[in-house]
């Protein structure tokens, strides 16, 4: 019937606008009961008996008050003498009398504090203050116009039904319609994000003055919109994360999210009970696949190539496993090469076939002077109006990858032991950090990309990130860490007023990426890579830089020969050591400054070709080769 659905309807309208005015007034509706609930615990018979006893020791003082004070007026009428026995003793009669009744006075009110009158007694009381002028002010200004006047009545009743209504609109329960795939805690959690129980238990919190919304659930969990009154600020509200974690009774290990909402007077909680990538499969990797999933919107999330970047993570936070994906896009195409720096030697040993791997000081040394090297000749070679160079198979972009930084930065750090006469000594092992912090400075015009990841996010003695290099990142990204602390060195000091809490994110897998001024902290889970998957990636070349070679003179007329000729492979430091050798040198020194290896390299490479025959040392210390071997 038509009927019946324009009934329902407007049932359904009626209901949602009575649902939306509740919380407005709950408030209201919970000091009332609070204060009614006061008045009546307070109405107990031992406080009805004070409060007679005070009402009669009042009445007596306040008669023998009045009596001292009429016999204190006749002594001055009997007599003028102000110092006369009789108007002396009626004076300090008075006076005493006077005393007494103001303690009467005082324990009376007292009295009545403590018992006293019901909250209706006192509405009907205030009530009738007005309404009984407004109805005499209606009916005399009905006789004086000879018609009949109703405002002032009707003011009087109007204030009458607004209370009533805000007591009934605020006692009332609104009929919160619960998702049907909430789970159990989902549903217990909003049942107490429900205004009514919010306000009823808000007080023994601490929280008087906070009123949320009903709990929406959403592909992140469950959000409630709070309304902030008197003292409350976003940010104190925030504080009290304790005891709003204990008035709902959430897991301690349950996300909670307190944030500023879209007014000043505004909060949002958000319950993380559910995750936007539940049922996506993050496990392995292929080529252009996502590095993780926003856990809010749902939305793939992109690291595009060629981005200075800092990964941050304390142990066991899944850092390895949500880099790999990364270092597997830098590596597979043609035009991509990949350097792993890793002093601690285990993922290094993973990219051996896919990267040039650098463990110990010598080949970190060895593989960033070539870097730098390699940075000068590129940087020459941009074409005016270009401010990148051109990648391509011959000149590939290189993703530089530090992992571990707080062992590379105590690697530069490394004491040098001072050459002698026969032995050069070591490098100079600082060297190490000033050609990482000029790659990043400098290097992204020249296609070489330093991502830095580390699991101490601090810039102190032993930290693990170096001051220049974080100064010109562009993508920071962390997963759990341990302190809010580290949270800031990474993603900057507005990070805690601006939500990039990484040291509250779960392990493992979970991270927060920000890529510039419009990114959010939402969690992202990100994509596991284990050293299993990197081992079984298909081989790529690997980069060594090759001696530059000159130019051939375009004024060259000899005609060259059009036979294809296999370009030989770069000989490798141990060959070139030999062949210096072979040529002469005698001395480390020789060959160092023939080579132009350094002096460490040359005497681990001398230390080898001994070991093997192919080299030894003469009578007088000097070097030759070995032809029989």
């Amino acid at each position: 019937m038509d009927w019946k659905q324009a009934w329902s309807t407007t049932t359904t309208t009626t209901n949602s606008a009575l649902d939306a005015l509740a919380p407005t007034c709950a408030p209201f509706a919970a000091r009332w009961d609070r204060e009614a609930e006061r008045r009546a615990q307070l109405r107990t018979p031992e406080n009805l008996k004070a409060l007679m006893a005070a009402q009669r020791e009042h009445n007596s003082a306040r008669s023998t008050a009045a009596m001292a004070r009429n016999q204190r007026s006749a002594a001055r009428k009997a007599s003028n003498n102000p110092l006369s026995g009789t108007r002396r003793a009626a004076r300090t009669a008075d006076k005493a009398a006077r005393q007494h009744h103001s303690q009467a006075r005082s324990v009376l009110k007292a009295a009545r504090k403590n018992y006293p009158a019901t909250l209706a007694a006192r509405a009907v009381h205030a009530h009738t203050a007005h309404a009984v002028p407004g109805a005499l002010a209606s009916w005399l200004m009905s006789e004086t116009t000879h018609a009949l006047t109703l405002w002032p009545a009707s003011v009087s009743a109007g204030l009458i039904g607004l209370n009533v209504a805000g007591l009934w609109l605020g006692r009332r329960q609104p009929s919160v319609r619960l998702d049907d795939g909430m789970t159990a805690e989902e549903r217990r959690l909003a049942s107490r994000l429900d205004p009514s129980f919010w306000v009823q238990n808000a007080d023994a919190r601490g929280l008087s003055g906070t009123v949320p919304t009903p709990a929406k659930l959403t592909p992140a969990g469950l959000v409630s919109h709070v309304r902030l009154d008197g003292r409350w600020t976003p940010k104190t509200f925030r504080a009290k994360a304790d005891e709003i974690r204990a008035l709902l009774g959430a897991r301690t290990d349950l996300r909670m999210e307190i944030t500023s909402g879209s007014h000043g007077d505004r909060a949002t909680i958000t319950l993380r009970t559910r995750s936007a990538a539940d049922g996506i499969d993050l496990n392995g990797w292929e080529p252009g696949a996502p590095w993780g999933i926003d856990t809010i919107t749902g939305e793939p999330v992109m690291v595009p190539l060629g981005r200075r970047m800092l990964i941050a993570g304390t142990s066991g936070s899944g850092k390895s496993w949500s880099t790999r994906a990364l270092l597997a896009e830098g590596s597979e195409p043609e035009d991509h090469r990949l350097i792993v720096i890793d002093p601690k030697r285990v993922e290094a040993l993973n990219w051996e076939h896919r990267a040039r791997t650098a463990i110990s000081p010598d080949d970190v040394l060895d593989v960033t002077d070539e870097l730098v090297a390699e940075m000068h000749e590129r940087l020459e070679l941009i074409p005016r109006g270009q401010d990148v160079i051109q990648i391509s198979a011959e000149r590939p972009r290189l993703t530089v990858f530090v992992d571990e930084g707080a062992e590379v930065i105590s690697m530069a750090r490394k004491t040098r032991v001072k050459g002698t006469k026969d032995e050069p000594g070591d490098p100079d092992w600082s060297r190490i950090m000033e050609n990482l912090s000029t790659l990043a400075r400098m290097a992204r015009a020249a296609e070489i990309i330093l991502i830095w990841a580390t699991q101490k996010p601090t810039m102190d003695a032993k930290g693990g990130i170096d001051p220049q290099i974080s100064a010109q990142i562009t993508y920071r990204a962390a997963l759990a860490l341990s302190t809010s602390a580290e949270s800031r060195v990474v993603f900057g000091e507005d990070a805690t007023e601006r939500g990039w809490h990484a040291h509250e994110l779960p392990m493992p897998g979970v991270a927060m990426l920000r890529s510039g001024p419009r990114a959010k902290p939402h969690p992202i889970m990100t994509r596991a890579f284990s050293p299993a998957d990197v081992i079984a990636l298909p081989a790529r070349p690997i980069w060594h830089r090759e001696p530059s070679t000159p130019a051939v003179s375009p004024l060259r007329l000899v005609k060259e020969s059009t036979t294809a000729t296999e370009t030989p492979a770069p000989a490798s430091n141990r060959d070139r050591v030999r062949q210096a050798v072979q040529d002469g040198a005698r001395t480390l020194r020789d060959i160092t400054d023939r080579t132009g290896i350094n002096k460490g390299t040359v005497s681990r490479e001398i230390k080898a070709l001994t070991s093997t025959g192919a080299v030894r040392k003469t009578a007088d210390g000097g070097l030759t080769v070995d032809e029989a071997a």
